[in-house]
C-alpha cells in the first residue's frame, strides 16, 4: 500500500486473529462460515485483550485514540469486543476484512479434502491454486480488498490514532503479503507461517521514502505470555 507523502495516517496498525473455534480445534477449513468462538476461544481472547491493553495502550507515553474495525463474522467480532468493550471503544464491522472464501471446501477437514480431491489438494499445498477449482476466492482478490480497507481506515482515522483490525488467519497473511510486496510465489518457500488463534501482528509507518508511505512489520504471530504454555489450548491445565 502506498499513500502520498503528507497525507495523515495512523500511528500504528495491529492486526489480530480471532480466538479458537470448534472448527479450529477439529482442523476444519472455516472460510466464511460463521462459526462462533468455543469456550477456549473465549478465554483466549480475554487474555489477548488484556495483553494488547497493557502493551499498546496503558504503556503509551502519550494518550492516543484507538479505532477498532473487525470482520463482520461472529468469531472476529467477539474477539474485537473482548478488547474494545472494557475500553468503551466502538467496533466498526467491515466485510472487506472477512476471511478468504474457500467455496465448496469450507467446513471440510484436511483429510476429507485430500481424499476427495487429491490433485487439487496437492496443488493447494504447493501454492498453485488447486482450491480455485472449487470456488475459492483468489488470493489476489483477498489482498486487494484487505489493502483497500487498511488504506481507507489508516488515512481517515487521524495521525494520533492506533488502528486495531480483528480478522482471520488467511486474510491477515494475504493482506500483509500484498501490502508489503511479499506476494510472490516460490516453489519451496512460504513467506508467512499461519498465525495462531488470538495472536497479532503490528505495523508502523516508514515515512519519507520515495514520496510515499510504506509500512514496516515490527512483530508477527505475537501473543500473551500464557500462549507459550500448554494452557493456551487447555486452560484447565494446572500450572507447574
Amino acid at each position: 500500500m502506498t499513500v502520498q507523502s503528507g497525507v495523515q495516517h495512523v500511528h500504528s496498525i495491529t492486526m489480530v486473529r480471532h480466538g479458537r473455534t470448534s472448527y479450529n480445534a477439529a482442523g476444519r477449513l472455516q472460510g466464511q462460515i460463521d462459526i462462533p468462538l468455543d469456550e477456549v476461544g473465549r478465554w483466549q481472547v480475554e487474555q489477548t485483550a488484556e495483553a494488547l491493553n497493557k502493551l499498546y495502550i496503558e504503556s503509551s507515553r502519550r494518550q492516543r485514540k484507538q479505532v477498532v474495525i473487525a470482520s463482520d463474522l461472529g468469531r472476529a467480532m467477539a474477539t474485537a469486543h473482548a478488547f474494545a468493550d472494557p475500553l468503551n471503544i466502538p467496533v466498526h464491522p467491515d466485510a472487506r476484512v472477512r476471511e478468504r472464501a474457500f467455496g465448496d471446501w469450507e467446513g471440510l477437514s484436511l483429510p476429507e479434502m485430500k481424499e476427495q480431491w487429491p490433485e487439487d489438494y496437492k496443488l493447494w499445498l504447493e501454492f498453485k491454486g488447486g482450491e480455485l477449482n472449487h470456488g475459492a476466492e483468489s488470493k489476489e482478490h483477498v489482498g486487494r480488498r484487505g489493502v483497500e480497507a487498511l488504506n481507507e481506515w489508516s488515512t481517515k482515522s487521524g495521525g494520533d490514532t492506533d488502528l486495531f483490525v480483528f480478522s482471520h488467519g488467511a486474510w491477515i497473511s494475504q493482506t500483509l503479503q500484498t501490502l508489503l510486496g511479499m506476494n510472490r510465489v516460490y516453489d519451496d518457500f512460504a513467506n508467512l507461517i499461519s498465525m495462531r488463534n488470538a495472536h497479532w501482528t503490528r505495523l508502523i509507518p516508514l515515512d519519507g521514502v520515495e514520496e510515499s508511505l510504506r509500512w514496516r512489520m515490527v512483530g508477527y504471530n505475537q501473543g500473551p505470555a500464557v500462549a507459550q504454555t500448554e494452557k493456551w489450548e487447555n486452560p484447565q491445565t494446572s500450572s507447574r
